[in-house]
């Protein structure tokens, strides 16, 4: 296949800059801010095209922020129009989700609220829409200048193409995976951008094989940095192609060169000013394009390229897309256009597909790093004989694909797409410990076209510990032997104010693991929900909350994590010179990590089935002998057998135990059941509201900051399905309340026009019995389920003096065995201050207590959205 010149053909390039948003901060739902330096993208690249010589008049269309809307209908022409080239430039805010899986470009209306992302498009839908029958196209090249860009290149690999489209489709990326960039400089384009514009305005053709690494050079030279202070490098990706498959971007005129004197003439007379010049002569006809010339290099670079060039020469071109898939994650080297050299001799090679838990990519990444590169994966004639893909996904969303969406991961359909939604198809699957596998069977009934093939044992072995910082280790006492409630009840009688942390127990195995050992064999999920800290949305894994914790010292400081003992051994990828240092504490009544080699046998997979057989048994045999043994154990795991002791012991870091006695592994369904009670724990909640409606607080009644407004701005953090109600609380003998609004779900209007219609009554209130009939109340509600509740209380403190002596003690009595937190709110300071009865309430219940002195209605606001399910 020659080189592609879409000169002279039918192309299209769409420029999608946006620069306005209709949300942004302080929105609590909006995008970060506006990008005024993405005007100047569209306009600089827009010019750079034209003069590029290869699109012509009318062909280049320019979206200044569109709408979702505007956008899908400008692609969909953009793809129906192209013959020859088809460029689709994207500048803007951009998101992943939690798992990391998918990449969200986010256009002029986004939002970003819980569980979904209005106004947002993810790539795998620009991909859906490129990807067409209809697409006529030579080549389409995506440009990506966004936070996360690099993450489009895994979503490409993962992306299902049933029309054969994906394989003419090339990405230029910003950015890493995981490193999202500056906004720039408002009065010029953003630096990638920038640069980009300026090699193409460069003279002579500019073809994208000479494009890529000269702009990863420039970017380099000049020192651009992303967030976090991290290198900003470019990254780019194309399926396997031939050296000659190329495209031509820009074409600009060559000045003629100035001829130099020979060595012996003399110097020209100078110019007469009013001669007149002879006219040029005629250029010389144009050739016939040759290959590109070689982008200059930095040495360091050129050293690079050279040992990836002479891998690549090794593998042959078919690995290359393994070589691509590391490249667009982050693995270094030129960048995959300087890959492409001379044709290699080695005969094509398998690429094993193996997912594995997200906490446990790192390691198993490592691994696979090492054994691509070692001598049992090494022909005498220097040839790879494979090359391994990790990748991940939750783990909980594995076991239910495995055990019933097999049908739809080999066929995928618009509404069940296990391809997109987890990646394809595994060879080999490494969850976190074998429970899962009996997780899987015990769930499996008709159309099941997977089958499981697990080894007996596990591998390696790491226990889930709670890792303390330093400082407050000593707190502890003995770090082994203990149930995890009895340290996290140590922790909490310590000094200050420390909190724990845990990763989502529906995305990683360590986390219900140790939801596991944290509910015990009692029956109160709620409640031993109640000891963790509980932030509005868990991170996802353990990987990424030990990555976010350090964004904040002093939360850093006090917080304590249940994550894999491994990853303070190895770290993770954010910085780990900035985390605490933290002592790891070993709850004698949590399951460890057990990573487990399972072999994934597909129906009618058998096209090359001894061919994988022998790949999949190769990397086995090497991960359980002496060189995988010493990768993992550099990356912190431990024997799986014995006295479960460190691999690598010698390299330990401070804060490890060196031997430990391993808890008893994990069954299938004690992690089922623990999964099940953690969702009624955090499912639909129940929030009854009480306002303090006597005659003191006529002066705090109107407004968006005094009562009923207090309340009002609250109510965002309910849903459809959460259940809640308001009394008013007034009247010192008999009923101590009125309902202004019945308990059950309600559309969000129905509350706002109870607390407009809510008036001062001419009376005191008695806040001790009401909040005894409020836990009364609740406790009847949750007897049957785990779901979450609270009881808020906002008065202005004024009838505390009924808060005293016996009464007080029979309501803080009443709030400690109730099992519904009580946020107690004072719209007066000092009612938070020690010793005062809204904080013995609050202590007592495991609520909150707010006044005046706290940043009040932001703060009740995520109290309740903790417990409620949020209105959208």
């Amino acid at each position: 296949m020659s080189r592609f010149d879409p000169r002279g053909r039918a192309n299209r390039a769409l420029i999608v800059g946006v620069s306005e948003y209709d949300h942004t901060a302080p929105d609590p739902y909006g995008v970060i801010g506006q990008l005024p330096a993405v005007r100047h993208n569209r306009t600089t690249l827009e010019d750079a095209l034209y003069r590029g010589g290869v699109f012509g008049a009318g062909e280049v269309t320019v979206l200044p922020s569109p709408s979702q809307h505007d956008f899908t209908g400008a692609l969909r022409r953009a793809v129906s129009e192209a013959e020859g080239l088809l460029l689709l430039y994207f500048a803007g805010h951009a998101v992943v989700n939690a798992s990391g899986g998918e990449l969200y470009l986010q256009m002029r209306t986004a939002r970003v609220l819980a569980g979904e992302l209005p106004g947002a498009v993810s790539f795998a839908q620009v991909l859906s829409e490129i990807c067409v029958a209809g697409n006529r196209a030579e080549k389409v090249l995506v440009i990506l200048d966004c936070c996360y860009a690099g993450h489009a290149a895994g979503i490409w690999h993962r992306f299902p193409d049933p029309e054969g489209n994906k394989e003419k489709v090339l990405l230029l990326m910003s950015v890493q995976p995981n490193r999202c960039i500056l906004g720039g400089d408002a009065d010029i384009a953003t630096p990638f951008t920038r640069e980009l514009a300026e090699v193409l305005d460069e003279a002579g053709e500019t073809w994208l094989s000479e494009l890529y690494p000269t702009l990863k050079q420039r970017m380099d030279e000049a020192g651009y940095r992303a967030e976090e202070d991290d290198p900003q490098i470019p990254q780019a990706l194309a399926p396997p192609w031939d050296p000659d498959a190329d495209v031509l971007l820009a074409a600009r005129p060559v000045p003629s060169p100035v001829p130099e004197p020979s060595p012996g003439s003399a110097p020209a007379p100078p110019a007469d000013p009013g001669r007149v010049p002879d006219p040029s002569p005629p250029s010389a006809p144009p050739q016939t394009p040759g290959p590109p010339p070689r982008p200059r290099r930095s040495r360091p670079l050129a050293r690079a390229a050279d040992s990836v060039r002479a891998v690549a020469d090794r593998l042959g071109r078919p690995l290359l897309t393994v070589v691509l898939a590391l490249l667009a994650t982050g693995a270094g080297g030129y960048g995959i256009f300087a890959l492409i050299g001379d044709a290699g001799s080695c005969a094509p090679s398998r690429e094993l597909r193996v997912l594995t838990d997200p906490d446990l990519e790192p390691a198993m990444q490592a691994a696979a790093d090492a054994y691509f590169a070692s001598d049992v994966n090494t022909t005498d004639d220097g040839c790879r004989r494979g090359g391994v893909t990790v990748y991940s996904a939750g783990a909980s969303a594995v076991v239910t694909a495995l055990s019933e969406r097999t049908d739809a991961w080999q066929q995928p359909r618009e509404d069940d797409n296990p391809q997109r939604d987890i990646g394809p198809q595994p060879d080999v699957w490494i969850p976190a410990t074998g429970a899962d596998v009996g997780r899987v069977t015990a769930a499996q009934e008709d159309r099941v076209f997977a089958r499981l093939e697990p080894d007996t044992d596990p591998f390696a072995y790491s226990p889930v510990v709670l890792a303390v910082p330093r400082d407050l280790a000593r707190t502890l006492g003995k770090p082994t032997g203990r149930p995890l409630s009895e340290l996290v009840d140590a922790l909490a009688a310590a000094p200050g104010t420390a909190e724990v942390h845990r990763p989502d127990p529906g995305f990683t195995d360590s986390a219900l693991m140790a939801t596991m050992g944290l509910y015990g064999d009692g029956d109160d999920a709620r409640g031993a929900e109640r000891l963790l800290t509980r932030p509005e949305r868990p991170e996802p894994s353990a990987v990424t909350l030990l990555c976010t914790l350090p964004d904040d010292d002093a939360v850093d400081d006090r917080s304590a994590a249940l994550v894999p003992e491994f990853l303070l051994r190895s770290g993770v990828d954010c910085h780990p010179a900035t985390r605490v240092p933290r002592t790891a504490a070993y709850p004698d009544d949590v399951p460890g990590l057990e990573p487990t080699f399972v072999r994934v046998r597909w129906d009618h997979g058998d096209r090359d089935a001894d061919a994988r057989d022998d790949e999949a048994n190769r990397f086995r045999t090497w991960l359980t002998g002496a060189e995988g043994r010493a990768v993992l154990g550099e990356q912190g795991l431990r024997s799986a057998s014995g006295e479960r002791a460190l691999l690598d012991a010698e390299s330990a870091p401070d804060g490890l135990t060196d031997t430990v006695r391993p808890a008893g592994s994990a069954d299938s369904s004690g992690l089922d059941e623990t999964l099940e009670e953690y969702g009624n724990a955090h499912g639909s909640g129940r929030v009854l509201f009480l306002l303090d409606s006597s005659g003191s607080m006529a002066g705090l009644w109107d407004g968006p900051s005094a009562g009923p407004g207090i309340l009002k701005r609250t109510l965002p953090g309910l849903g459809g399905e959460d259940q809640y109600g308001i009394w008013a609380v007034h009247g010192i003998e008999g009923r101590t309340h009125t309902e202004l609004l019945r308990f059950r779900t309600h559309p969000r209007k129905d509350a706002e026009r109870a607390l407009g219609a809510a008036e001062v009554r001419d009376a005191e209130a008695d806040p001790a019995t009401a909040l005894l009939d409020a836990m009364t109340f609740m406790r009847e509600r949750g007897v049957d389920d785990a779901r979450p509740q609270l009881i808020v209380y906002l008065t202005d403190g004024e009838d505390d003096t009924r808060l005293t002596g016996d009464e007080l003690e029979q309501v803080v009595e009443r709030a400690g065995t109730a099992g519904v937190p009580v946020a107690m709110v004072t719209l007066n300071s000092g009612a938070c201050d020690s010793g005062r009865p809204g904080t013995l309430i609050a202590e007592a219940s495991r609520g909150r207590c707010l006044d005046a002195g706290d940043d009040l209605v932001p703060a009740l606001h995520d109290e309740v959205a903790r417990v409620g399910t949020g209105e959208e």
